[in-house]
């Protein structure tokens, strides 16, 4: 019989432990794990880069939990949640009398995180202003709290992510470049969902396992066509937007068979036919499914503000978009306002109209 190493078994089992909330067997994803374990052990700064939804928060936790700290608090801040003005009290807490409104003395949270954990979500969002303090923090691990010249000494492990490219930042004078060299020791870059396409039938049958527990229903099988569709999509929201999508197909679902989202969204959203004026055809090829979808989003947004991208009450600001990228969305999807335009032969009594098109640009 092969003789097993227990301490290696130990191992094993410690690190499927650690990451267990992180589903998937690809290489990216293996090497991006290998970092995690090298860096994990150490008390080094982490920056964890990569797209928005791809699981830098997850990764965080993963480093945490490896490492010696894992006992101690693990605590969150989202810098980008968070207002300009309150961020520093949010971070490094305040005494009573120190502002309006500061009634009681609060903790802030690099004192939360003592000998623990602090992971900084969307580290490029910190205002420049605030940015010494953050900077001596680090060199220095000591602090004062806003209204107190008390100074606190604290021991924390300091974990940032963001989605921004730092070093472009900081040659246009966003970010100073002291700090990003001092949080740069050890980076790590979380790959997009579209190169790690071995691992999406995983994911997806994680997350179905999830909402139909947490709904109540049974989902037996995934048809092929569907899961197809989801392993050939480019996936711009990454996990985030893959487990969103699961959540509706599983809500949509019959029989216990997981519907297609996407199908049932063009068939709803659009509601359209080839006798509306304003019909744009869709093209009907398998891999063109999600292109289709994200397409009727943007449309449905467009028609809703009535062809008004720009502006509170426009369509990127029900997207949640700038405006610019908007545009950019629009232009590689095709998408432009139409309008009725009368010609020369209309005007010589051919009445039948012809349909022109603009840039759908307020």
């Amino acid at each position: 019989m092969e003789k097993v190493d227990r301490n290696s078994l130990i191992e094993d089992v410690c690190a499927e432990d650690r990451f267990e909330e992180i589903i998937g067997n690809s290489a990216a994803l293996k090497s991006v794990l290998t970092e995690v374990q090298r860096v994990a052990p150490t008390d080094s700064t982490v920056l964890v880069l990569g797209e928005t939804g791809t699981g830098k928060e997850l990764i965080a936790e993963a480093i945490h939990k490896a490492s010696t700290r894992r006992d101690r608090p693990f605590i969150k801040v989202n810098c980008a949640a968070i207002p300009f003005d309150l961020l520093e009290s949010e971070l490094f807490g305040y005494e009573k009398g120190a502002f309006t409104g500061a009634f009681a003395q609060k903790i802030g949270r690099f004192e939360m995180a003592d000998r623990g954990t602090l992971f900084l979500d969307e580290i490029g969002d910190i205002p420049l202003a605030l940015q010494p303090k953050l900077l001596r923090v680090l060199q220095e691990k000591e602090f004062e709290r806003l209204g107190s010249g008390k100074t606190h000494h604290i021991d924390v492990r300091l974990v940032v992510a963001t989605h921004r490219n730092m070093g472009e930042m900081v040659t246009q004078q966003q970010f100073r470049s002291d700090l990003y060299y001092r949080l740069n020791v050890f980076p790590i870059m979380l790959p997009p969902l579209r190169e790690r396409r071995g691992d999406i039938a995983l994911l997806v049958s994680h997350f179905v396992e999830v909402f139909a527990r947490r709904m109540g229903k049974l989902i037996c099988s995934v048809p092929k066509e569907t899961l197809d569709a989801f392993t050939s999509y480019s996936w711009p929201g990454n996990v985030r937007e893959l487990q969103n999508l699961i959540e509706r197909a599983v809500i949509l679902s019959e029989k216990g068979v997981l519907a297609n989202p996407f199908s049932t969204l063009d068939a709803n959203v659009l509601g359209e036919n080839p006798t509306n004026p304003n019909f744009v055809v869709l093209r009907s090829a398998q891999e063109d499914t999600f292109w289709n979808s994200q397409r009727a989003v943007i449309l449905r947004a467009l028609r809703a503000s009535g062809w008004m991208v720009g502006g509170p009450r426009g369509a990127a600001a029900r997207l949640g978009l700038k405006r610019t990228t908007l545009i950019s969305k629009m232009r590689k999807l095709g998408i432009s306002r139409p309008f009725q335009q009368v010609d020369v032969a209309e005007l010589n009594g051919n009445h039948e109209p012809h349909r022109s098109w603009q840039p759908a640009v307020d």
